[in-house]
């Protein structure tokens, strides 16, 4: 939904000295026992009673019902040379970290956004960005998809977050997305003619078949993680449709084939039904937003596999901020009007046809860090509770086709770990009051408190 802004060159690494450098990884040695009150388990669907969590290093050592004694998982850790951590989390509810599917950490909603653009270099967007990650992972989400940025400066964030010196989320990063000439991936759409110029492949912009190859060959070039790609018109882009098709059916099947030739999946922000239908008849992984998905497309959908990103908290934003005088241009506040009051009622048909939903939330069209308003919103919109979570857990691990590593609490995987006091499946809100959040075994919150 969200393509402003043509950066310059990702200069990411010039990172703020007032954020504190993250730590990689906990030691091979060091051990937490983390005792839960109850502990969410999203393979089998179920909510666990009293559960401990034995972490040894970056991994889940032991999973082990009831409470614990931790003196005998201490004198190991001291014996090995390693440091002990103990938390009892009373009356919390564990789960796995959680992942949101549809991110741009660099970038966020703003009255001035649209004039930002010409005052602001690359590097204000990347230093922002590392705020954004860090207000993300403590929201409870260790692992994002960013689907869209301006000059790849999310791979550099990425990296910066890889290599500990920021904290932030696991980033999965298409870095530029790819769209056709003055449609929404286009960020010259809207300005004048001597500044818009005529933007190509290297950035995204495609009008072949042989563009959409040589498109998907530079992101590989580039760093990226997965492609993202525009077929249908967006909100927040300076030209009149939000949901006209932008892509040719061949376009869209070339940058697929590409894409998979190289082992990314494919994201594709679709509002259009047309474009929808496009979409996956070419086969892209994910359909984004699909505010006017019809029938046709969910039946097409639950046929081929493909997997849906409601990011119904965004259309509900984009409604209320189109309501005050002068925060978008007029006529993405008509675009914003059209979108807001149907993306939630799609979502919740769509539940119901069966189409396989990964939570995702458009982060960046509303304030970073309240990512979890999109589980209420899920639920108004009739998803189960559990189903919710099963959504940012599980089903996004698998379309990251990343659901041997995270997604879970399992023996061996990577120990990512959130709590919310008390039961989230009673009162699903509770997910916008994260207490305690370690990522690879590294404490980020604790007491609803940031330590890192």
């Amino acid at each position: 939904m969200i393509t402003r802004v043509a950066f310059a060159i990702a200069a990411a690494l010039a990172l703020p000295a007032a954020i504190a450098a993250e730590p990689a990884t906990q030691a091979n040695h060091d051990v937490t026992v983390l005792h839960c009150a109850r502990l969410v388990d999203p393979v089998a669907g179920k909510l666990l009673g009293e559960t401990t969590l034995v972490i040894e290093g970056n991994r889940v050592k032991e999973i082990k019902a009831g409470a614990v004694d931790p003196k005998p998982y201490q004198d190991a850790a001291t014996a090995a040379g390693g440091r002990f951590n103990f938390q009892n989390l009373a009356d919390a509810t564990c789960m796995p970290g959680l992942i949101d599917s549809h991110t741009h950490l660099s970038l966020e909603t703003s009255p001035t956004e649209y004039s930002d653009q010409f005052r602001w270099n690359v590097a204000d967007y990347a230093v922002r960005s590392t705020v954004y990650a860090h207000r993300t992972l403590l929201a409870g989400f260790t692992a994002v998809r960013n689907v869209g940025d301006g000059s790849n400066e999310t791979i550099a964030l990425r990296n910066a977050i890889n290599a500990g010196i920021v904290p932030g989320p696991r980033i999965f990063t298409a870095g530029k997305p790819i769209g056709t000439t003055g449609g929404h991936a286009d960020a010259s759409n809207g300005y004048r003619s001597d500044l818009a110029g005529d933007p190509g492949p290297k950035d995204g912009i495609i009008n072949s078949v042989d563009d959409a190859h040589k498109a998907v060959r530079q992101h590989y070039k580039d760093g990226v993680d997965l492609i993202k790609i525009m077929p249908s018109g967006g909100v927040l882009d300076e030209g009149s449709s939000a949901d006209n098709a932008q892509m040719t059916l061949e376009e869209i099947k070339a940058v697929v084939t590409a894409a998979h030739d190289y082992g990314f999946t494919v994201a594709a922000h679709a509002h259009g039904a047309e474009g929808i239908r496009r979409a996956v008849l070419a086969g892209v992984d994910s359909i984004e937003h699909g505010t006017f998905m019809n029938d046709e497309d969910m039946k097409l959908m639950k046929e081929h596999g493909t997997w849906y990103v409601p990011t119904i908290i965004a259309g509900k934003y984009v409604q209320e901020m189109a309501a005050k005088p002068g925060y978008y241009p007029p006529q993405v506040a008509s675009k914003a009007m059209q979108v807001g009051p149907i993306i939630q009622a799609t979502a919740g048909k769509a539940y119901k046809a069966g189409v396989k939903i990964a939570f995702g939330t458009d982060a960046a069209v509303y304030p970073h860090g309240q990512n979890a308003k999109e589980f209420e919103y899920m639920v108004q919109a009739g998803m189960p509770p559990m189903f919710v979570l099963q959504a940012a857990t599980t089903h996004a691990a698998e379309l990251l086709h990343k659901q041997n590593e995270l997604g879970q609490i399992a023996v061996g995987r990577y120990a990512d770990v959130i709590a919310v006091p008390g039961n989230p499946l009673d009162d699903i809100t509770l997910m916008q009051k994260v207490s305690f959040v370690m990522k690879n075994g590294v404490v980020y919150k604790l007491d609803g408190k940031a330590v890192l």
